[in-house]
């Protein structure tokens, strides 16, 4: 792989404008009451399909050429990135196959189907899911568009954090969740060229720490069996991802299932907006450590929003008054 450029960046953005949102800015004086810290969200729950996946899927789709994309596309994923490739193949008018773990949120699951994807469910792990994606490459000739592995992907996630500091150029820290990790390093990559002096930070569920696990080892090591609420954050950081993060990030701050839960209940409460677990971890790892950063201005990426109600435990995630 080339290295990923800024102008990679601009031109993605420029490629996927007409069809995405640009998500807003929000501020909240409540928030940075509690944290001490004067916070930027960018609501990428408020993107098309309610996630930030939306960015990475459309520049994939829209960067094939003719040839490559009458073949159809293929991906794994628990669901965000599933449903915006499902969309961005239908812009285009091409076949979608979507590999998704059996465990997968219903209401996931749903949206794939709504946007005209191909659904092929596989066990919840890592190799299930890699392992059923190739054989359907194989067998369709689709062309695969990883959910985070891919420099395509990359660059579109990436314009999130551009957005961001084109409205709030003088950030001090901006913090991004994990999962595989496109959305962390695209933000990085973004950061250190357009703000140097910048730290950047992940936030990750203490049950699915690979990427905190592997910055600690110093090589990429997988968690067995990760388990979160977070279900978007469960993938493992890729061998494309982790070297730009590795080399660009300040660090991951892992995140117990109840922070992130709380964080997730205070962004609806207060902000009065729709989040969704993996969404949140971004803003709990800020909340866990933002006696580091008082004084400092803090961009938080709120990376999705697609909840499933039924399935989270809202009674035990209320936060202390």
């Amino acid at each position: 792989m080339n290295e990923l450029t800024l102008q990679d960046v601009r031109d993605a953005l420029a490629r996927i404008q007409p069809h995405i949102t640009r998500t807003p800015v929000l501020t909240s004086a409540r928030l940075d009451e509690l944290s001490g810290c004067r916070l930027f969200f960018k609501c990428e729950n408020f993107q098309k399909t309610g996630a930030f996946k939306a960015r990475g899927a459309t520049n994939a789709v829209l960067s094939l050429t003719a040839e490559q994309g009458a073949r159809g596309v293929a991906t794994h994923s628990s669901g965000n990135h599933a449903a915006a490739l499902a969309r961005a193949a239908a812009l285009r008018g091409i076949p979608a196959y979507v590999v998704m773990p059996r465990t997968a949120s219903a209401f996931k699951v749903a949206a794939v189907e709504r946007y005209g994807g191909e659904i092929i469910f596989c066990e919840p792990t890592h190799a299930a899911r890699e392992a059923a994606a190739s054989l359907i490459v194989r067998e369709t000739g689709a062309c695969l568009v990883h959910p985070f592995n891919d420099p395509r992907v990359i660059a579109g996630q990436a314009t999130a954090a551009l957005e961001l500091l084109g409205e709030a150029p003088d950030l001090d820290v901006v913090f991004s969740p994990v999962g595989g990790g496109g959305l962390l390093a695209g933000t990085a990559l973004v950061v250190s060229a357009l703000r140097p002096g910048a730290r950047v930070f992940g936030g990750e569920p203490e049950g699915a720490a690979d990427t905190a696990r592997s910055l600690e080892a110093g090589t990429r090591t997988p968690v067995d069996r990760p388990a979160s609420v977070a279900d978007g954050l469960l993938a493992f950081v890729g061998d494309l991802t982790f070297p730009i993060i590795r080399e660009k990030v300040s660090g991951v701050v892992t995140v117990a299932e109840a922070e992130i839960l709380r964080a997730m209940m205070l962004l609806i409460e207060v902000m009065k907006i729709a989040i969704e677990p993996s969404g949140a971890v971004g803003y709990a790892a800020l909340s866990k450590r933002s006696s580091d950063f008082k004084g400092l201005r803090v961009g938080v990426i709120l990376s999705g929003g697609n909840m499933d109600l039924a399935g989270i435990p809202w009674a035990s995630s209320r936060p202390a008054p």
